[in-house]
């Protein structure tokens, strides 16, 4: 009973993120390419934007009214049929970008809870089952990743990594996920008087944090951060595929095939998960932090100084420092606050920590992105000019998280025994 529990969850996360993949980090390359360039970043700041609620008012529903899994099910069966809707809204001569923004916006809306959702089964079912979630979980979320991985390489590979065809793939995953969470055990609702209410869902008992410096530092330092979370998902790919109009980089496998370039991100972020224990017993969590800010530094900087062809190496390790850059600062960060908050306010400090980051930090860092590229990338028209100013876009980037890094390191002054 226990390994069958294991695999049918492996199952649901490897779906869960498999949808995602198949469109987070190709969407830009399809929209640049139909006309919306200057949006791209709107799209990816909707995504944060629906993390500032969505996930609490569903997590409410499920604790009073709903078992998790019905309704994991049926927010993939909405989520999918609206982003069916958005592929074959494509299909139409002309799309208008309000309505294809629309359709876009309320997938989203109910495809961010399932993110939680998910873990909630998988946490229920676990325990149901007797099993040890600090054991059992990590192998079982690994699969997300590469979930993600393979749909990401799997769109490419079929051709419709330029198209809006990522969408319908997308589409079909999520709806196969709905009716796969109708198998998965039952969630109870929580008895009468012991589910959260709306302020403890959406973390804001966690804000009494911001009386101690060091935790309202922290905070700031998380939302900074967070910043540049989604900048290389919706900009990369369509960087990468700019090089294709120059002859010498026009048959490159960067520039046929971003992303399974870029998928290299992912792997890399797999792989890093393994060093974290080593690293916080090795430099403690202020360094391990200070690393992940470096290393964000060198993402961008890489990127505006590789290219496809002779400078690819410069890519590669651009996706190399990513795991580093994406996970050190995530779950370092995480491991901070269930150390320095109060049990009784340890899940709404999560929760605001989450907040500050993939919803505060990642909606301003995409709506930023997309300002600076519109200066410096969409309104030229020469080629060389366009690749010189993604360049200087990407600089723009790794300047800021430089200042960020710097400020961190002269104003956060937590130490651990490791750094003292």
């Amino acid at each position: 009973m226990q390994t069958s529990i294991k695999l049918r969850l492996t199952v649901m996360n490897f779906l869960q993120f498999a949808i995602w993949g198949a469109y987070l980090t190709s969407m830009g390359r399809y929209l640049g390419a139909a006309g919306f360039g200057s949006e791209i970043g709107n799209f990816y700041a909707m995504q944060g934007f629906v993390s500032l609620f969505m996930p609490a008012l569903m997590g409410i529903v499920a604790d009073r009214w709903i078992p998790a899994q019905r309704l994991l099910g049926l927010c993939h069966m909405i989520a999918g049929m609206l982003m069916l809707g958005v592929f074959l809204y494509t299909q139409t001569e002309t799309p208008s970008y309000p309505t294809l923004f629309a359709l876009y916006s309320l997938s989203v809306a109910f495809y961010m809870p399932t993110l939680a959702l998910s873990n909630s089964v998988a946490y229920t079912s676990l325990e149901q089952a007797g099993l040890d979630l600090v054991k059992s979980f990590p192998p079982i979320r690994v699969f997300g990743t590469i979930g993600f991985i393979c749909t990401m390489i799997g769109v490419s590979l079929v051709g419709v990594e330029a198209t809006s065809g990522q969408f319908a793939v997308s589409a079909i995953i999520g709806l196969v996920l709905a009716v796969y969470s109708q198998t998965l055990p039952n969630c109870p609702t929580a008895p009468k008087g012991q589910s959260k209410s709306l302020v403890e869902a959406l973390g804001l008992r966690a804000f009494v944090l911001f009386k101690e410096r060091k935790m309202a530092l922290f905070f700031i330092f998380s939302m900074l951060l967070g910043v540049s979370l989604q900048i290389t998902n919706g900009f990369a790919n369509p960087f990468i595929s700019t090089f294709g109009e120059i002859p010498a980089y026009a048959d490159t496998f960067g520039v046929k095939h971003a992303n399974i370039l870029i998928s290299l991100s992912q792997l890399s972020e797999t792989l890093c998960i393994l060093l974290i224990p080593f690293a916080l017993r090795r430099f403690g969590i202020r360094r391990v932090m200070l690393i992940a800010m470096t290393a964000w530094v060198l993402r961008f900087a890489l990127l505006g100084l590789g290219d496809p062809g002779s400078g690819v190496w410069l890519f590669l390790l651009s996706m190399i420092v990513y795991g580093v850059a994406f996970d050190f600062f995530n779950v370092s960060g995480s491991l901070f606050v269930d150390k320095e908050t109060d049990p009784s306010i340890r899940s709404s400090a999560q929760g605001l920590f989450m907040i500050m980051t993939n919803g505060i930090g990642a909606t301003l860092g995409s709506l930023g992105a997309q300002a600076v590229i519109n200066y410096f990338v969409n309104f030229e028209t020469d080629t060389t000019a366009i690749l010189a100013g993604w360049s200087m876009s990407w600089y723009v980037f790794a300047a800021y998280a430089a200042v960020v890094t710097v400020l961190f390191a002269l104003l956060f002054r937590y130490k651990t025994e490791t750094e003292a």
